[in-house]
């Protein structure tokens, strides 16, 4: 110990404290690198993004079609699910029209509730002899299990988070074998797994998972090809697909020591991640691989887009929440990444990431940090920027030679951001009195002001000034629900009112403060904020509704430690509970006020639908209400659940507005789904003035296990329509809503 410490002195003498700083920042940032947490490779695969946006995969051939359920289809055929006979049909007409093998991106989890057994059960007012003859008919599920038998059809499954049922074990499944260690330490785990009804399991030429899974940021990238799911090793939608159709009868998957290499079929090896994930070759989104379905249902797809093609069945309907985001389209639904990833396999359109790739970066980082480190203080500083333009353009050029060429994926952002972090500590070194000061002004300001206004102060105090602009923003108001109920319990203690009014609002501040967000004014219990000002924030729509669902965290992390405080104090306990209120537009936002006096803020129509739209929380039971123009920008990330119409003062149209019920894994939940079928079953029949049908779709969904979530919304509808069959509405919306308001 005594030793080191010699050494660190006598470097620092002889060299400097900042180079050898600069020295542990090089061998710190060596262990990042092989440490590779996930924001390291986030970055990294950020580059890769640029890479696919500059050159995506060019189609030479197109091997897969895709028959859409798209909004033609279900315009015309009524909503999803639809009848099996439908889906035997399109099979039946693919068939004849020589698809090679078909593939569904959905699963039949249930029979078909149109099967004339059950219809045979819910019908009331038919007589025993015709419902027996119902009885004796083959089942929707049996007529479309003849379809697909008569076919090569691949059925989709997929993994679940949870358990629901034990497994058949005597359901038909895919072979596998491996060559070198066991795969499944590497490979993505469900706990659940969700199959077909069995009567389709046995009839189908092959059964795989069409779960793609997202990385940190969203977008599809990798796509698993092999997976776990409820202990079983399942191979993905695509590769059963190039199963059945290269008549593999077991998929060989090749793995080492680090991991899966590949997976192989006859005739065909498939380079995969070490937990045998494909990097996709994405090209953009190729709409002529699409025929609707209700035109294949008709006869109207000419054959050469069927004969000779892998057909999958899938949907780019927005309603039916299957769109996602890849490097080279930020909009594209989930079936075609199927589609792309059978064109990359089929053509050798992948991209792989070499294993020998972070040998050439962890020798470009250690030269080039070496080097700056010795030379870059005797430089000044153009020649710095020269020589460091000159190391960025032959490691960027490097980078992208690989991948041109050969379509690899080598990192050139570790290298230059070592020799950046350590060109830049080296130059900021002089400078740390003064940022010690800076800091010191920050800290005392930044708790009466945003953080980042406090730092666009203090880098341009000019900016004290009146004024403003217009700007595209996110605006934000919260309200404590029951605050006047929750202020009678302190009638005889005023201090403790207002110390739980900061408890209260300090977690919803800092909620709100990390996601971005920027507080205007605190108004008694209710806050107002914005996002996107002063500083730009290309995700203010998204980073706004996170900053809402945290606060609700927050609350009930709150409530659960008074709630405990409450029974070990023996005192009465009332839980808080918030609305929230989030709409996007554009605003004026500045610094108002008078020459005196002025505080950065925002108004504008858009502030004061906002306001209101905090207000209608409690009204339609959910907490968090947004906006039509939030809804739509974030409709990808979040569980969305449309709401109602509602008349805006000053507008003459009305303003379409939906709550916010999660993120996106609660998008993907079972119950969110059931939730929003109820909703748009009921709204349909609302909004077509259909008052019987929309009170039977209420009275069906108060039956179901949804009831209580929407039971504010029920009872709103309700009251609505029992208004209308007493007196119809006029066919104009301001009307119809006047009327309501009499």
């Amino acid at each position: 110990m005594k030793r080191l410490r010699a050494v660190r002195r006598w470097f620092g003498r002889r060299f400097g404290y900042a180079r050898l700083s600069c020295v542990v920042l090089l061998i710190g940032f060596a262990a990042l690198r092989a440490l590779d947490p996930p924001p390291v490779e986030e970055l990294r695969i950020r580059v890769f993004d640029t890479f696919q946006r500059i050159d995506p995969r060019k189609k030479t051939i197109r091997p897969v079609t895709i028959v859409d359920i798209d909004e033609k289809s279900l315009a015309k055929l009524g909503q999803w699910p639809w009848a099996r006979t439908t889906i035997a049909d399109i099979i039946i007409n693919l068939t004849s029209l020589g698809a090679v093998a078909i593939g569904f991106d959905m699963v039949f989890s249930e029979p078909d509730r149109l099967n004339p057994d059950r219809v045979a059960g819910q019908m009331r007012f038919i007589d025993e002899v015709t419902r027996t003859r119902l009885r004796e008919l083959p089942t929707n599920d049996q007529i479309l299990s003849d379809a697909i038998r008569r076919s090569r059809v691949v059925l989709g499954e997929t993994g679940l988070a949870e358990v629901r049922s034990e497994l058949d074990e005597t359901l038909p499944t895919t072979g596998f074998a491996t060559l070198g260690k066991e795969a499944e330490p590497f490979l993505y785990q469900f706990p659940g797994l969700l199959r077909n009804v069995p009567v389709l399991e046995r009839a189908a030429a092959g059964r795989g998972l069409f779960n793609i899974r997202t990385e940190r940021d969203g977008l599809i990238r990798r796509v698993p090809m092999l997976m776990l799911a409820q202990g079983k090793l399942m191979p993905s939608l695509s590769l059963e697909l190039l199963r059945v159709v290269s008549t593999t009868p077991t998929v060989l998957i090749k793995t080492d020591e680090a991991g899966i290499k590949s997976i192989a079929l006859r005739g065909l090896e498939i380079p995969t991640d070490r937990n045998g994930r494909l990097w996709v070759h994405f090209a953009r989104q190729d709409p002529s691989i699409y025929v609707s379905a209700t035109d294949v249902l008709d006869g109207k797809v000419p054959a050469d887009k069927i004969s000779g093609k892998l057909v999958l069945i899938g949907t780019s309907a927005v309603g039916l929440n299957d769109i996602k985001a890849t490097p080279a389209s930020s909009v594209m639904p989930g079936v075609e990444i199927h589609a792309q990833l059978l064109e990359s396999a089929l053509t050798g359109g992948v991209v792989q990431q070499p294993g020998y790739g972070i040998v050439l970066e962890f020798l470009g980082a250690i030269i080039m940090g070496l080097l700056v480190i010795a030379f870059a203080p005797r430089f000044g500083p153009v020649t710095l920027v020269l020589v460091g333009g000159l190391f960025a353009s032959v490691l960027i050029g490097t980078s992208w030679f690989f991948y041109m060429n050969y379509r690899l994926l080598i990192d050139f952002t570790y290298p230059l951001l070592s020799t950046t972090a350590i060109y830049l500590t080296l130059i900021f070194a002089s400078f740390v009195r003064e940022q010690q000061q800076r800091r010191q002004i920050r800290t005392q300001f930044v708790r009466y002001m945003s953080p980042a206004l406090v730092e666009q102060l203090a880098q341009a105090p000019e900016r004290l000034v009146l004024g403003g602009e217009e700007r595209d923003m996110t605006i934000m108001f919260s309200d404590m629900r029951g605050f006047t109920s929750i202020s009678e319990t302190y009638k005889s203690d005023p201090q403790g009112l207002t110390a739980l009014m900061n408890r209260f609002l300090t977690p919803l501040s800092n909620a709100i403060l990390a996601r971005k967000g920027t507080i205007d004014k605190y108004m008694g219990d209710a806050i107002m904020a914005f996002w996107n000002a002063p500083l730009d924030d290309k995700e203010h729509h998204i980073n706004a509704c996170e900053a809402a669902l945290d606060m609700l965290e927050r609350v009930d992390t709150l409530n659960r430690e008074r709630e405990e405080e409450a029974q070990e104090g023996g005192h009465v306990y009332v839980p808080l509970n918030i609305g929230v209120g989030l709409n996007t537009g554009t605003c004026v936002v500045g610094n108002m006020g008078s020459d005196v006096r002025f505080d950065y803020s925002v108004f504008g129509d858009s502030v004061n639908l906002a306001s209101r739209l905090e207000g209608q929380s409690k009204e339609y039971g959910f907490p968090i209400i947004v906006g039509s123009t939030t809804a739509l920008a974030v409709k990808d990330r979040f569980a969305i659940l449309e709401l109602d119409f509602i008349m805006v003062k000053g507008k003459k149209e009305p303003e379409v507005i939906y709550a916010i019920a999660g993120r996106e894994e609660v998008a993907h939940s079972g119950r969110f789904q059931r939730l929003r079928n109820l909703t748009i079953e009921m709204l349909a029949c609302y909004r077509s003035r259909d008052w019987e049908g929309a009170l039977a779709a209420i009275e069906r969904g108060r039956r179901t296990d949804e009831a209580q979530t929407l039971q504010y919304l029920y009872n709103l509808y309700e009251a609505r329509i029992r208004t209308f069959q007493q007196q119809p509405p006029p066919d104009d919306w301001n009307g119809a809503f006047a009327l309501l308001t009499k």
